[in-house]
């Protein structure tokens, strides 16, 4: 089946750069201009993939990101985020409320490409069958669904990639530079600070029912799922130091 590439984008150029060569790639794509009704558009579509601009009018990608990520429908859709603005802080807060890559404009459509396929085949691989179990978290890879006891877990799919990455070799601390391979892929440059970030929102979606926190950050190491205390002084979430 072929892929569905959604763009949220209110310049017409860009619109029009960005179908003629997804579609030259063999993507089907659609597409809506308006803040206020991109939403409504994307439950219509049900894309594979999101492009998202930051700024738009009636409603902002930030805004409309966080409404995706807590909607059962779409809460796994991937979703890269296209603006002008490429302050770090700006980075940061696009990652934080949802969004799985951010790319600055004026952007090369080469590399874009290249990412949105990268994010594409790190989605899929979840949907397999199986169950993976961690203390009180479980995972249906079937119907990429996570519960913590018997609540259940808002995950994006970057977050859901790497919470199952962890639990498949519980205990074990992964150093970012090993995150960023298995769970990004080799062949897309991601900042070491973005696996930071989603950590962060892995973390405060796993604990939002007050349960123990089970992500470890190890110093000057990585991470890993765990019970047990470390050893030594625990590192603090460097996705919090801004």
């Amino acid at each position: 089946m072929t892929d569905k590439i959604m763009i949220v984008e209110d310049e017409e150029d860009i619109v029009t750069l960005l179908r003629y060569n997804l579609e030259k790639e063999g993507f089907e794509t659609c597409f809506v201009m308006d803040g206020e009704k991109a939403f409504s558009a994307i439950k219509i579509n049900q894309p594979t993939l999101i492009l998202l601009d930051w700024m738009l009018p009636g409603m902002s990608g930030v805004d409309i990101c966080k409404q995706i990520r807590y909607d059962n429908d779409l809460r796994t859709v991937p979703i890269i985020m296209l603006t002008a603005r490429g302050e770090e802080a700006d980075k940061i807060r696009g990652l934080t409320v949802g969004a799985d890559d951010y790319m600055t404009k004026p952007f090369s459509v080469p590399e874009l490409i290249a990412r949105i396929k990268a994010l594409l085949r790190r989605v899929q691989p979840t949907k397999t069958k199986g169950e993976l179990a961690f203390e009180d978290i479980k995972m249906d890879l079937a119907t990429c669904r996570v519960f913590r006891g018997s609540r259940f877990v808002h995950l994006g799919p970057t977050e859901f990639r790497l919470l199952q990455f962890l639990m498949e070799q519980p205990r074990h601390v992964f150093p970012r530079e090993q995150l960023l391979k298995e769970v990004w892929g080799a062949d897309i440059h991601v900042e070491l600070r973005t696996v930071d970030v989603h950590i962060r929102r892995l973390r405060k979606a796993m604990n939002e029912g007050g349960e123990k926190d089970l992500i470890r950050t190890v110093r000057a190491v990585g991470y890993s799922i765990d019970t047990r205390e470390p050893e030594g002084a625990e590192e603090s979430d460097p996705a919090d130091e801004e």
